[in-house]
């Protein structure tokens, strides 16, 4: 029970490092929640700093899912539980995403999840990962939306997660992934819903990375999906 609690406070502090307010306060000398869309994910990021900014920011929020994981996972380095290792490696997993999602070191402000459940799936879900990264690249590059991608990618990890595991997702094996399959493409949609709205009214933006410099503040921007 002790390693249990200790894997999800692990993980939801580690998901909680927000890398990208810190990104903006190294290169801007500023809160990045101040440009763009208001938010300390990658996307946001690409937009204000640039996307090879975005992109390590991309890399370090996906890197947060896998520690996390890697960390629950036997032998890990502190947790060794062989026998609740598939259990106890979603919930390094979901509590990642969900720090990241609601960080406490800046009072809950945090992404959308997408890059931390990356990290996360990589190492839950090879083949799911696969799918996930082929359908967001796929509808990027017809869409050039984020947030699209983004809800449809998380979609594609369920449906591949059920359509591998056939006749068998309710098995001992399979239930953990199963619920996570099910809860984190939720929760990622859900946190999508001003986009949604945006998409029906035909105003969500395209993708623009920032040439150089920063872009306009929060204020004179309508907002856009962040990872």
């Amino acid at each position: 029970m002790l390693s249990v609690l200790l894997v999800i406070v692990f993980a939801f502090a580690v998901g909680g490092i927000p890398f990208g307010y810190l990104t903006g306060r190294l290169v801007l000398k500023d809160d990045i929640r101040r440009f763009g869309s208001g938010n300390t994910g990658a996307t946001n990021v690409a937009r204000t700093l640039g996307w090879k900014w975005g992109l390590i920011v991309l890399l370090l929020d996906a890197a947060k899912g896998i520690a996390a994981v890697w960390v629950a996972s036997p032998p890990g380095p502190l947790f060794p539980v062989a026998d609740s290792a598939p259990l106890l490696r979603v919930l390094a997993g979901v509590f990642a995403i969900v720090g990241h999602m609601y960080p406490i070191w800046l009072k809950l402000r945090g992404g959308k999840g997408v890059a931390t459940a990356l990290g996360v799936i990589v190492m839950l879900s090879p083949p799911g990962t696969l799918t996930a990264t082929v359908a967001f690249t796929v509808s990027f590059a017809v869409s050039r939306v984020v947030s699209l991608s983004s809800m449809i990618s998380a979609t594609a990890f369920a449906v591949g997660h059920f359509a591998t595991a056939k006749k068998a997702p309710l098995d001992a094996t399979q239930l953990p992934l199963t619920v996570f399959a099910i809860l984190i493409p939720s929760m990622i949609i859900w946190k999508h819903r001003t986009n949604i709205q945006r998409l029906l009214n035909g105003t969500e933006k395209k993708f623009r990375s920032a040439a150089t410099g920063c872009q306009d503040s929060a204020s004179e921007e309508t907002p856009v999906d962040d990872t």
